[in-house]
């Protein structure tokens, strides 16, 4: 019987032992002992790190604040992103509760993790680029869609290049991933609006000559989901400028006139609830006027019959109220 039990580490000793076994994951061959034996303890420590954040022991804020320090002294989440790959399926789920718990740490009006990200901006592109890789991306969504809350990480994001390769990881992964990637890319643009509106007033051409591509995805639930999103975005007053400009594009009004006659049913339904904005400005220039116009008698029988069988009163409203104002052009 071992009557000496070993001395629990401390949280600085437990961060450092973590990092530490990251870097043999390269020891030896693969497939080798010594990698096995790292694995087991990344794994381990990793537990062990989740259990101290989470309350096993009940540890003292003190210790709590002490493991927060060292994981940015020795930048141990950049590198659980950079491995989280290598890591075992249990491990890669307790890796996003410990980033969570970091980011949600707050002391007093501060938030410690987020200020040591915003020092670290490469932390959060990373995260972000866990899409291209089907084993980790949902693991790395969580951890982005945690991050997106604060408008500081939002703003580092939204403002960067690496915020156009939303598209691509939307149109070319698997379903799930796809799903998730629109999810953050959604999250990003509507959270935080001030600053959203902001970002898209000073980078409207960027930004929409990459979002017309989704609206003429090929792929139903992409092309849908942008519609819905550009509608919120477009009808949100934080984005009045925007949506004032967006509307006085021909361009842009005939892509919603020709969705609207999508084979898709639904699809046609969320085009009718951007089409309508173009429609209802008091204020439309002469060029959006003239479209409307030339088009008039084939809309007002086109709106006449469009989803007749509808239930629902606010839409009859809608599709009403532009009658009236395409008759009275």
């Amino acid at each position: 019987m071992n009557f000496f039990k070993a001395k629990p580490r401390t949280p600085a000793e437990l961060v450092r032992g973590l990092k530490d076994s990251l870097g043999r994951l390269d020891v030896g061959p693969p497939g080798g002992e010594a990698r096995r034996r790292a694995h087991e303890e990344v794994s381990k420590n990793i537990s062990q790190l989740k259990g101290m954040l989470y309350g096993d022991g009940d540890p003292t804020p003190e210790a709590l604040a002490q493991l927060a320090q060292e994981t940015y002294n020795i930048d141990l989440l950049h590198a659980l992103v950079i491995y989280l790959h290598r890591f075992e399926f249990e491990s890669r789920k307790d890796v996003v509760h410990i980033f969570n718990n970091l980011l949600r740490r707050q002391i007093g009006s501060r938030w410690p993790t987020v200020e040591y990200l915003c020092k670290e901006p490469e932390i959060i592109f990373d995260t972000l680029k866990g899409y291209e890789n089907e084993d980790i991306a949902l693991n790395t969504g969580m951890i982005l869609k945690e991050m997106l809350r604060h408008e500081p990480l939002c703003k580092i994001l939204l403002w960067s290049d690496q915020f156009y390769s939303f598209p691509l990881y939307i149109e070319e992964r698997t379903f799930g991933i796809s799903c998730d990637a629109f999810a953050n890319y959604k999250e990003t643009l509507t959270r935080h609006k001030p600053m959203v509106a902001e970002y898209l007033e000073k980078n409207y051409e960027r930004f929409f000559n990459s979002y017309t591509s989704l609206l003429l995805s090929t792929n139903y639930v992409t092309k849908r989901q942008s519609l819905k999103l550009l509608g919120e975005i477009l009808l949100d007053r934080a984005n009045f400028n925007v949506m004032t400009r967006y509307i006085g594009n021909e361009a842009n009004l005939k892509m919603m006139m020709n969705l609207l006659r999508d084979k898709s049913r639904n699809i046609q339904f969320e085009a009718f609830h951007v089409f309508k904005v173009f429609v209802a400005n008091p204020k439309k220039p002469p060029s959006i006027e003239n479209i409307l116009r030339k088009n008039k008698e084939k809309l007002l029988v086109f709106l006449k019959g469009f989803h007749n069988d509808k239930e629902d009163e606010q839409f009859s409203d809608e599709k009403q109220f532009l009658v009236v104002q395409i008759q009275g052009l």
